[in-house]
This record gives structure tokens, sequence and C-alpha cells, in this order.
């Protein structure tokens, strides 16, 4: 049901906000393995949206800075990054990180995909990671994405593909749902699946007016560099197995534990879980 006197959308866009909030802490704790594991991700996006030294790049939902660090690596001292996010804990941690590297030619701001603060004809590329399926109103934060594109720009877009073909998310619920059933989820909630069937990303852009448009779905490494232990600790900190684990009783804890642990041992090299995952790419 919606809260008296806040509009649906806005609502949906405060449960966002909140859902990313907590993984500020998260980000600074796991920050070389996300890297790691999103590395693969972050070239495919880089590549499809062409970006080249000089270019002046948006980068939406950029969280703790990746693939927005990539970015200003590739556009190089004569290009600049703006890196945008709505929770400025998350651009925090991402500015942190830059400055660590050093990289001088990025922004940082907070900024809602569906009213960017940025005037028209502004960039040469707007990329996205991990990102559009949480914008409450697509269809305007495509037209948002349009507008502050350079005629002939390309906005690019990674989705998450299917659950079933993301093993780090598999392993782990297939064990829990042998010991609980996890709550629905909220009607109308933002879903991070919401365009791992092919096509429905490349629809949503041609209905946004975009041309050109392009689309698949590979299959990339997603790799956790360190034990299994370490691995279902981050697991953990994630909404949709935390879900789960909040319903587990001290005993099932301890089951689910080692049932977990010798699921991914199974992935695991000894340096790294070698897992991988399918996602959607599409640009317009």
């Amino acid at each position: 049901m919606s809260t008296p006197g806040v509009p649906d959308l806005e609502r949906l866009k405060e449960q966002v906000r909140q859902q990313f909030t907590h993984r500020a802490a998260s980000d600074l704790k796991w920050k070389s393995q996300q890297e790691t594991q999103g590395r693969a991700a972050t070239e495919i996006l880089l590549r499809t949206a062409r970006v080249k030294p000089g270019m002046q790049v948006l980068d939406l939902a950029s969280g703790a800075g990746d693939p927005a660090l990539a970015l200003a690596a590739a556009v190089g001292p004569s290009g600049h990054v703006t890196a945008t996010d709505l929770v400025p804990d998350r651009l925090a941690v991402a500015e942190e990180f830059a400055r660590e590297r050093g990289l001088a030619n990025m922004t940082f701001r907070q900024a809602d995909a569906e009213a960017l603060p940025f005037p028209d004809q502004a960039f040469d590329a707007v990329t996205c990671r991990l990102g559009v399926m949480f914008f409450p109103n697509v269809q305007r934060a495509l037209g948002e994405i349009r507008r502050v594109l350079k005629p002939g720009g390309c906005a690019a877009f990674v989705a998450w593909g299917p659950s079933e073909q993301d093993f780090q998310l598999r392993i782990p619920r297939e064990v829990l749902r042998k010991y609980v059933q996890a709550p629905p989820p909220e009607p109308g909630a933002p879903d991070a699946r919401s365009f791992a069937r092919a096509g429905t990303l490349s629809i949503a852009l041609r209905e946004a007016g975009f041309k050109r448009v392009q689309e698949e779905s590979p299959t990339v490494p997603w790799p956790w560099s360190g034990p299994p232990e370490q691995c279902w600790e981050r697991q953990q900190e994630a909404g949709a197995i935390r879900r789960f684990t909040e319903r587990l009783g001290p005993e099932q804890r301890e089951k689910v534990f080692h049932e977990v642990i010798e699921a991914i041992r199974q992935y695991y090299d000894g340096k790294q879980v070698n897992f991988t995952a399918v996602i959607v790419v599409a640009s317009g």
C-alpha cells in the first residue's frame, strides 16, 4: 500500500536509497574484492560505450566508484568523468578511492537519474553498471539520459541476467531454501532482475527514443579473491541473502554455514572462488 501523502515512485526511490546506504561500510571493507569481481563487466561497459581519451562521461549509480574510476583512467587527463549516485555515503567512498589513485579528472555529485542536474548535450557518453534496474521510473531516467547526451553520443548499460545463472547468488540460495523460506518482496519494490529477460532493456531504450539499440547477454567471470568463508561473509551482507539468514535459528545458522562453505569450496582454486554470472549489456 502507498504511504499516505507520498507518491508511489518517491516511496520506491526512498527504498532504494535506504537499501544502498548501508552498503557504504561494506564497500570499504571489500574494496579490492569487489573491484576484481566486476572487472570483466566494467571492461565490457567501457567498450560498449566506446570510451576514448578526452571524452566527457557521466556515470550513473556509481556506488563506491566502479566503474567511474576505470572510466576516469580511460578518458585520461584531457577527459573528465562525473560520478553520480542517489546515496551520498557511497559517493564519499568513491571520492576517497579516487584520491588514493591520484585521479584528478573526476567530479562527484549526488544526483537522481530521473532529474539530472546537468545541461542539455553535456556528455559524450553516459554509463550505468548494475543501476538501471533500480530506477523507479525508468522511462523518465532514460529521457534524462538522452537529454544530456551530445548528438551521436552513446549510452551504455549493464544489468543483471537471470538469477539462476548468477552462481554467487544461486549456490547459497539453494542451501538456504532447505531451511527457510524468504519473505516475499514488497509489491513494486525495486527488482535487481527486472531486465534479466532477453530484450526487455532494449525495448525500454527504444521506447525512450534511442536509436541503433543493441543488446547482448554474455557470461562473465565473477570471482571472489579470497577463501569461501570470506565469500560467505560478504554474501550475508547483501539484501538478497540477508532476507533469508535473518529468519534462521542458531542451529540452522550453523548447518547453513557448513553446507554453504562446502558448496562454495567446489569453485575455490586456493586463491579465489571462480564464480560466473550472466549480465545484460545494452546500448543506444
